[in-house]
């Protein structure tokens, strides 16, 4: 029985050290400086473009924490989010969750180099897509959801300070 037990123990070691070491691997890129430009491509204030400074940091659990500020003209808001892992998914907030005035971070899986959220306040319902494209350039895309269909409201790419500049592209 401690054989058997044991074996399975390996066998799921090792099926599960390649998720976890890509998972630290994609968080932990996310770490430094970062800035760039956005915009909002639907609803009320479509063609708003914003400009964005964060810093990443991970955390000591798998996940990642961005803090830092957007800014549209001469108006500057504080932005931040938290997103950890919980069981086999990942959950978190955006500014202060739900509940304040963000918005919930859940259910979040990472496929690759993207990790895919969805986000929800009160009746709306949507999802974040955070693209790391390639270790200097990560694109974030939130859409919401319409009748039956998702549609883009909001493109962020952001640029690892000191690596080249690069327009909002969609995915």
């Amino acid at each position: 029985m401690f054989g058997r037990l044991s074996l399975v123990f390996l066998c799921l070691s090792f099926i599960a050290a390649p998720a976890f070491a890509s998972e630290r691997a994609y968080f932990d890129s996310v770490q430094g400086k970062w800035s760039g430009a956005g915009e909002i491509i639907a609803g009320k204030y479509k063609n708003t473009r914003f400009s964005c400074n964060f810093t990443g940091k991970t955390p000591r659990s798998v996940g990642m924490e961005i803090d830092g500020t957007c800014r549209v003209g001469l108006f500057s808001q504080p932005m931040s989010a938290v997103i950890t892992k919980k069981g086999a998914r990942f959950s978190g907030k955006f500014l202060d969750g739900a509940a304040g005035k963000g918005l919930d971070l859940e259910k979040g899986r990472l496929h690759g180099n993207k990790l895919v959220l969805a986000v929800n306040r009160n009746h709306l319902d949507g999802q974040m897509v955070a693209n790391l494209r390639n270790p200097n350039q990560l694109h974030i895309t939130i859409s919401v959801k319409t009748s039956s269909r998702l549609v883009p409201v909001i493109g962020l790419t952001l640029n690892r300070k000191g690596a080249s500049k690069t327009s909002f592209l969609k995915d």
